[in-house]
């Protein structure tokens, strides 16, 4: 055996891969729509947001997508690193 995996388990292990991603997606999103509700919203007078409430959300998730983002950018970089790292003990 090669240590490689046949096809059936390659296609459980993305399922698998898919459902975490999905399921830390969710966390995410509904961490977002937590910090900023509770962040920006204060007046429950009214179904409608404020204009000053709107903006908040807007500017929160903006920033927090953009935090997102350079995250997974700098883990992208620190997984690229090491993986070149490993590549090259193994020479």
């Amino acid at each position: 055996m090669d240590g490689g995996l046949t096809q059936a388990e390659s296609r459980e292990l993305d399922a698998r891969i898919q459902k975490r991603q999905v399921k830390e997606f969710m966390n995410v999103f509904g961490n977002l729509v937590d910090n900023c509700f509770t962040s920006c919203v204060d007046d429950f007078t009214s179904k409608a947001l404020s204009g000053r409430e709107n903006g908040c959300l807007s500017r929160c998730v903006l920033k927090s997508m953009t935090t997102q983002t350079r995250l997974g950018e700098r883990f992208g970089e620190l997984n690229a690193a090491m993986t070149a790292e490993m590549q090259q003990k193994m020479r």
